[in-house]
């Protein structure tokens, strides 16, 4: 596939990753999330084990992060788990990346509701502000990756990047959006219309004056 991400060299990478170890804060936080399991079922906690080490290596390599092989072997070690049954885990959810990825991974709804509200465009915004589906920007900042539903259809189209969405956009609000973070800003998280999350555009469209009276309905069962 033209679009899929590139794995580095296996010696390459566990040369850089192989003695890889929680940090200090990192391993009581890990404490913490196996704790919250019975004895013998320890198993449970790879997913957030997996998003912890994600974020890890993300910090140590200035980006948002990804997991190498020898950091899934690392976790199945801990959690008495086979490796092959972590990396079950990190391939089934596009939250876990298996290949290095840029300071903002911009991850684009292609799904249906979003399609038909102008995936698209969102797209083309990203394909003239230099991202390549599958690929990094050529500055480490931008990693573009098509997913499935990210579960914000109403507000559709719509983009993760990073653990933001951003919703309702157009081309020109992806432009934007894109900019501000290649400035060293931060771009309005959430609608880029004037709603509130995912309520009608322009405010309420029903029990107006419910909400302009402000009653207190409370005695009207008595």
């Amino acid at each position: 596939m033209a679009d899929a991400v590139h794995i580095p060299d296996e010696a390459e990478t566990r040369a850089r990753w192989g003695a890889f170890e929680w940090t200090a804060e990192n391993a009581e936080q890990a404490k913490k999330v196996i704790a919250r399991y019975p004895a013998g079922r320890q198993q449970s906690a790879v997913m957030p084990l997996l998003d912890l080490a994600q974020r890890q290596v993300g910090a140590e390599t200035q980006t948002n992060g990804w997991l190498p092989v020898p950091v899934m072997e690392y976790i199945g070690r801990q959690l008495d788990m086979p490796y092959m049954r972590v990396y079950e885990v990190a391939t089934f959810y596009t939250m876990y990346n298996l290949a290095p990825v840029g300071r903002y991974h911009v991850q684009v709804c292609g799904t249906t509701p979003c399609m038909l509200r102008g995936s698209d465009d969102v797209f083309a915004a990203c394909k003239n502000k230099g991202l390549v589906k599958g690929g990094t920007t050529p500055d480490g900042l931008f990693t573009l990756t098509e997913v499935e539903c990210l579960g914000a259809c109403a507000n559709a189209p719509m983009v993760q990047i990073n653990d933001d969405n951003f919703e309702d956009l157009t081309y020109d609000s992806t432009v934007a959006i894109l900019e501000t973070l290649a400035a060293g800003g931060q771009p309005k998280i959430g609608p880029q219309i004037d709603r509130q999350t995912s309520a009608p555009e322009g405010g309420p469209t029903t029990l107006k004056d419910m909400v302009s009276d402000n009653h207190d309905y409370r005695g009207d069962w008595a």
